[in-house]
């Protein structure tokens, strides 16, 4: 059987503001129920590339395909449409919303999902998320953790073959960000493709099959974790010490 195509196809992506180059002639492919790790310093470009993705901001160069589909030029909520769904470093949640609101606004203006599968959609996104049980309090209410699982929550709730998660266990303690990491490792199917961008390491290496290091907006190394890790450029720029010979 041949290999399957990548999910999303990236080729050649450039972003500059003024004269700060910010992402540099990026190439990338994520395979469908791949979990791939985004690591890199501050300033690396890593939100910046979701951002292209996303339709948060246009590329000034290249070109993106999900799933054959060039993503060039479609506002964010055609991407959406089209299956790229997103979390934000920064929960900003419909505060006045209930939390099941929140994840029906997804569904029916995100997702294009009818009324009635939206809602049973949505009550089964909660479930996976923890949120079940606070379905109907009011979003503004919410711990950070929760907040942040509905960020997640939401995301899931566009039905997205694509999901661009931005330091979701960012902020959150020790015990915290342990949920977050075991939730998304059960996210892992063959029916989504997630990409994370985290700076809490243990999470990305227990979690992502690959792991991308980005350092001014240039592809610095890409593997499997283990090997990724111990890269010379990526314990020198990245963590920040020389490598050390065996």
């Amino acid at each position: 059987m041949p290999d399957a195509p990548p999910l999303l196809s990236v080729r050649g992506l450039c972003k500059s503001y003024g004269t700060l180059s910010v992402v540099r002639n990026l190439d990338l492919d994520v395979m469908p129920g791949e979990v791939l790790g985004v690591l890199g310093p501050n300033g690396a470009g890593k939100t910046t590339v979701f951002n292209l993705i996303g339709g948060d901001a246009q590329a000034d160069a290249g070109h993106m395909l999900l799933e054959g589909r060039s993503l060039n030029g479609l506002p964010p909520f055609e991407r959406c449409r089209a299956g790229v769904g997103r979390t934000y470093q920064i929960p900003r949640p419909y505060g006045g919303m209930t939390v099941l609101e929140n994840l029906l606004v997804a569904a029916l203006f995100g997702g294009g999902m009818a009324e009635r599968s939206a809602t049973a959609h949505c009550m089964d996104m909660l479930e996976r998320c923890g949120l079940l049980a606070r379905a109907n309090q009011l979003a503004a209410k919410l711990t950070l953790l929760d907040r942040k699982r509905l960020e997640l929550a939401r995301a899931l709730a566009s039905a997205p073959r694509l999901l661009l998660l931005d330091e979701i266990a960012g902020g959150l303690t020790d015990g915290e960000a342990d949920q977050l990491i075991e939730l998304v490792a059960s996210l892992k199917s063959r029916r989504i493709a997630i990409v994370w961008i985290e700076h809490v390491l243990r999470a990305v290496m227990a979690v992502a099959d690959r792991v991308l290091v980005l350092n001014f907006g240039e592809r610095l190394a890409m593997g499997s974790p283990q090997a990724v890790m111990g890269h010379p450029d990526v314990r020198r720029i990245y963590l920040g010490r020389e490598a050390v010979a065996p």
